[in-house]
């Protein structure tokens, strides 16, 4: 698709998109500047080398977490029923997640834009949030859910903590992300449309929320009940083609927005005489089904045959799958014992790693998580396939949303539990290594000014890559044995497997994070001391360990 046609998608657009005024909720509008101010600077940007970068083309790093509850007819953050929602945001950037992925619907965000009012009882604890109340008391009214969304907003600004908005369905239900395409019976792709172009002019000078996911999860396998395709077509159900429409109703308000992309579900063996015609079929009892089979929204086959083409916006374009363990379904994938070689051949290679493995796009892990405990996982498989795909995109630098902080979640759990009352510590600690963080254990935030966090714990983007000191007197060190052999030292293979790789980068920031439950052996320590200080065991180690499986560094250590 040439760069004309994308233009005129956005002269389309401009023209049939109307906007209606929003009155009683909009904060006072800040005027565009001449050169990049807080609220201009932090916006995102994908260079020749597949990397999203900041405005002076520094690497950087998206790892944050789901916070559903938009979506769905609480018509706000869910767990704000019990808890404080501002309490909730510092712990999430105290906790070191730098971008929070929020999932909406069409039909919110056009409620809002209309100043509709809210056609469900927004479920918060009005004790628990009287900033959250129309009389700013204990037990007031609750606000607008939209004005209550704009506080949110403003609390993680301060927090500096990213945004990315994700369009879950087009409306308001539980179950909405079961419905395949953007569109439904009630909200056409217009409306989607004009929803997406609202959104993002309404926040286009505020970079607090810096990317948009057009639609979670399109999918569908020609059954009858709706169908996502991928082609060159103008079909009302190639997503393909809705996405480049998508993408250029947000980029036409704000060409500084980073546009997430999913997948679908299926996509035809054309190699074996099939198309997007061929009958739906029992994949469990059918030998050679006519598509290559993949989870919602986490099939990017169709990228090879049709990429998706933004024209002069292209560098704007990150590309998003989902992809999920043995619990939520037993895909055929996990029918043996399966490693990382395994799925990348089975799978993962063919479906979307090869975008980054191959420099073609950015990935950003929309959705990955799931249930660690031997109550729900006994076998220790959903667990394994975690370890796996949180090791990968460790070493490959790939973005990602943890699904989920909510604890409500049915087949995955998340990082709270006790009605959001606490963390889980276990599923915390696992999640918490594949964070960005600076050699002394700081959680990097994706603001140039403002530190992620309250606690200290992080720090903002120019200090990371100012170089300023970052000290964390708290980060525990690990001595190394002065009397081991230098002969017998294997730099970087903490575990003592005899492979130095992302494994034993995790099991360094494990044993740092949590000494009492991850140790390293005397050989194991003499091995990961490999930064080149000679100053014990600290982050240091681990990220060396991580440069050089980027192929930044030629030899251990460093």
């Amino acid at each position: 698709m040439a760069n004309s046609f994308f233009k005129k998608i956005i002269a389309a657009i401009a023209a049939s998109v109307v906007f209606v005024p929003v009155t009683g909720t909009l904060p006072k509008a800040v005027a565009s500047p001449a050169a990049p101010d807080e609220y201009h600077d932090d916006w995102l940007h994908v260079n020749e080398n597949a990397e999203i970068v900041d405005m002076y083309g520094n690497p950087v790093w998206l790892t944050g977490c789901n916070w559903f509850g938009y979506n769905v007819t609480t018509q706000c953050f869910d767990g704000v029923w019990s808890r404080n929602m501002h309490e909730m945001l510092n712990e999430m950037a105290d906790h070191g997640f730098n971008l929070l992925r929020v999932p909406m619907s069409t039909q919110i965000l056009l409620q809002w834009k209309n100043n509709e009012p809210d056609p469900y009882m927004v479920k918060i604890n009005e004790w628990k949030n009287p900033e959250l109340t129309v009389e700013g008391v204990q037990g007031g009214k609750p606000k607008y859910s939209f004005d209550i969304w704009n506080q949110a907003v403003a609390w993680c600004r301060e927090n500096g903590i990213k945004i990315m908005m994700d369009i879950h369905c087009a409306t308001t239900a539980s179950n909405g992300h079961q419905m395949p395409l953007w569109y439904d019976s009630n909200y056409s792709t217009d409306d989607w449309l004009e929803a997406l172009s609202w959104f993002a002019e309404y926040y286009k000078d505020d970079d607090t929320v810096i990317a948009i996911d057009l639609k979670n999860e399109p999918h569908g396998k020609n059954d009858g009940q709706g169908m996502a395709i991928w082609d060159d077509s103008t079909a009302i159900n190639n997503w393909k083609y809705a996405a480049e429409r998508g993408a250029a109703a947000c980029l036409e308000q704000n060409p500084n927005l980073l546009i997430m992309v999913e997948g679908i579900e299926v996509y035809p063996k054309f190699e074996e005489g099939h198309d997007w015609n061929s009958p739906a079929v029992d994949y469990a009892n059918y030998d050679n089904p006519p598509f290559h089979g993949a989870w919602w929204g986490g099939n990017f086959r169709g990228v090879r045959d049709y990429p998706i083409d933004l024209g002069e916006y292209q560098s704007q374009l990150v590309y998003s799958p989902h992809d999920y363990g043995p619990l939520v379904w037993e895909q055929e994938w996990f029918k043996k014992d399966f490693t990382r070689e395994t799925l990348l051949e089975d799978y993962w290679y063919d479906t979307w790693a090869f975008l980054i493995e191959e420099k073609i796009s950015p990935l950003l892990m929309g959705e990955w998580g799931g249930f660690l405990d031997e109550e729900h996982d006994s076998t220790g498989d959903n667990r394994k396939w975690m370890t796996l795909l949180r090791d990968y995109m460790i070493e490959k630098r790939i973005h990602h949303t943890f699904w989920c902080f909510n604890e409500n979640s049915g087949d995955t759990g998340g990082l709270l539990t006790n009605d959001f009352q606490d963390w889980d510590t276990e599923k915390y600690e696992f999640v918490e290594v594949s964070l960005w963080q600076d050699d002394n254990g700081k959680y990097i935030g994706l603001d140039h000014k403002i530190p992620l966090g309250q606690s200290g714990n992080g720090i903002s983007l120019s200090e990371y890559y100012s170089g300023s000191p970052s000290t964390n007197p708290t980060t525990p060190t690990v001595t190394t044995d002065p009397t081991t052999d230098d002969n017998d030292v294997v730099y970087g293979d903490a575990n003592c497997d005899d492979e130095v790789n992302m494994a034993d980068a995790v099991l360094i920031m494990q044993s740092l994070a949590n000494p009492d439950k991850y140790t390293l052996t005397d050989e194991g320590s003499a091995n990961a001391d490999c930064s080149g200080d000679k100053d014990g065991i600290t982050n240091k180690d681990a990220l060396a360990i991580q440069k050089y499986k980027l192929g930044l560094l030629q030899a251990l250590p460093e």
